[in-house]
């Protein structure tokens, strides 16, 4: 039996973030965690990682394909916050960023984490931003180290 099993650490990685203004009271909390966990967990360089703030979570998807093409990055890492509103707009805007985003993630050679939250209210954002439910924005850099890793293990297996 082959197993592939990869670590966090990537302290050569060069990872992009992608944050929206939009809900910037929550993203920057998210953003903070991802930076945490690149820094102290994955070993990545502060040199080696670029903010990238972006009006609203629409506009993801255009610049994660741009940073993509771009062929510099290791890894990208897609933050934002969708809460739901009275009106239909939400369930544009939270469809329209997953599905580029996961088009583009499933059509790239680098990895995509996903962290855009899309949430009833403002509580639930603030829960999983750093509080009750942990901070996803930290999930998605621990994510995305180990999802650099295993490519890596599986081109040279």
């Amino acid at each position: 039996m082959n197993l592939i099993e990869a670590g966090v650490a990537a302290p050569d990685a060069n990872i992009a973030i992608i944050v929206t203004r939009f809900n910037k009271f929550i993203n920057v909390s998210l953003l903070d965690g991802a930076l945490d966990v690149l820094k102290r967990i994955g070993q990545v360089k502060s040199e080696n990682i670029t903010v990238i703030w972006v009006p609203g979570a629409y506009e993801l998807p255009l610049i994660t394909r741009a940073l993509v093409k771009s062929s510099k990055y290791d890894a990208i890492v897609v933050i934002g916050t969708v809460i739901r509103g009275h009106t239909m707009h939400f369930k544009y805007v939270a469809s329209e960023a997953s599905s580029g985003i996961s088009s583009i993630a499933i059509n790239s050679d680098i990895p995509v984490a996903f962290s855009i939250l899309t949430t009833k209210n403002i509580e639930q954002s603030i829960e999983r931003a750093g509080t009750k439910i942990g901070n996803k924005g930290a999930e998605a850099a621990l994510t995305a180290l180990e999802m650099i890793n295993l490519l890596k293990m599986i081109k040279n297996h």
